[in-house]
């Protein structure tokens, strides 16, 4: 496919050792690629969009409303992780910029690890195994337990929570939990109808939620004090979700037995940072720095997953899967020049548009057009002796955002 804009004159950034999957996948398309180890503060980043199409970040990465308002020829964002909260999602929406991620590549790796940590504070192995790296032998069975017969609670039961309370039921745990959303439950999962009879059921307790407002601090000392005293905590999901002085003093004054933490509301930005939290050194809490889905099957998959939708993006327009921006996609067709418009959403910009297509006696082949609160995207395959005229009567409409001839 020859496109209007030469494919070794796109530029795709990555940062922050984003897996050799998305790299190999991009450099066979043919564009350009820039790879950075590490995040980029927001003055370096606002530099460096300036002439980038395409960006790829994982979690620490943050792209600002100042960042984007610099970025001109930026047409999607890649957020190689789940998260996208470090991302203005609509700040890039309005700038016509779709941002996707990886929502499905990793499941299972979190979910592996919420297992084994569950049968890690079950047995206080985190403190075993410190203690006999210090050369003390505490062969000790108070307080350890197995696991088979106690009742794992799931607060958030989309990907990764109900692949763990698959898991979780096949090693003898009855699983309760509860979702905002209508879910279907897996196995023998028994729903609950609220966040606390979740927490005063369960002997275990894991966070599947994402960063929102309404999950912001939703654990804090009322709902810690709501759960079984000797029971335990995880939070493998957002670091915003729990409030960890609320945490480490249930933990001090012995109402939970234990904590696994993976996320926090403050995270180092590079490996050689210190880190600070009032939940080190507390018994039987095991502390992770943000690995829940750090696995090479995870990060390759993740790789794949988001270069994929980024190369689908550029190469042909679609927006399937992206968060913030209507979701289009329209199969090429053979003999056409294909336009991509991105408008603000407000009444009449349809009908001014197939004007300018009536007036140069244009044939549409195919059209497609969805929108959201702010913006419209359209997807129209049109003639090809005519299309460079379209594209640039229909760009210079006072309601568009971005417009451009793919090919």
């Amino acid at each position: 496919m020859v496109t209007s804009f030469p494919l070794g004159q796109i530029k795709f950034l990555l940062l922050e050792n984003i897996h050799p999957t998305a790299q190999e996948l991009i450099r066979c398309e043919g564009f350009q690629l820039e790879i950075v180890s590490g995040a980029l503060k927001e003055d370096e980043l606002t530099q460096k969009l300036r002439d980038v199409h395409v960006l790829g970040i994982r979690s620490k990465t943050r792209v600002t409303e100042k960042a984007l308002s610099e970025a001109r020829r930026l047409l999607a964002i890649g957020c190689f992780c789940i998260g996208v909260n470090q991302v203005e999602l609509s700040a890039a929406n309005l700038r016509g910029i779709p941002v996707f991620n990886a929502p499905f590549s990793n499941t299972r790796s979190v979910a592996e690890l919420v297992i084994g940590e569950v049968i890690a504070l079950a047995r206080q192995l985190g403190d075993r195994s410190r203690e006999v790296h210090e050369g003390r032998w505490r062969k000790v069975a108070q307080g350890s337990w197995e696991v088979r017969g106690k009742t794992l609670g799931i607060v958030g039961y989309g990907h990764i929570g109900s692949q763990v309370g698959v898991l979780a039921e096949a090693l003898g745990l009855k699983v309760v939990f509860y979702d905002t959303g209508s879910k279907l439950p897996m196995g023998n999962n028994q729903r609950l109808p609220s966040l606390k009879e979740v927490l005063q059921a369960a002997d275990f307790v894991t966070l599947h939620v994402p960063a929102t407002a309404s999950t912001h601090e939703m654990i804090g000392a009322p709902e810690l004090a709501a759960m079984r005293k000797g029971s335990y905590l995880l939070n493998l999901s957002r670091g915003t979700v729990v409030v960890l002085p609320a945490l480490a003093e249930a933990l001090r004054k012995g109402h939970l037995a234990g904590a696994a933490v993976d996320v926090y509301p403050e995270e180092p930005e590079t490996n050689s940072d210190g880190f600070e939290s009032p939940l080190r050194g507390l018994p039987n809490v095991i502390l992770t720095p943000h690995v829940g889905g750090s696995t090479s099957e995870a990060q390759a998959a993740i790789g794949r997953e988001v270069g994929s939708v980024l190369t689908r993006f550029v190469n042909t327009g679609a927006t399937t899967s992206a968060v913030n921006f209507p979701n289009v996609e329209l199969p090429p067709i053979k003999g056409t020049h294909r336009i991509l418009n991105v408008h603000r959403n407000v009444p009449g910009v349809l009908r001014d548009i197939n004007r300018i297509v009536s007036e140069h006696d244009a044939n549409i082949h195919s059209q497609v057009l969805a929108t959201d609160a702010n913006v419209g995207y359209l997807i129209m395959d049109l003639d090809q002796d005519v299309s460079d005229d379209v594209k640039k009567d229909i760009g210079a409409l006072p309601t568009s955002v971005k417009t451009r001839i793919l090919y």
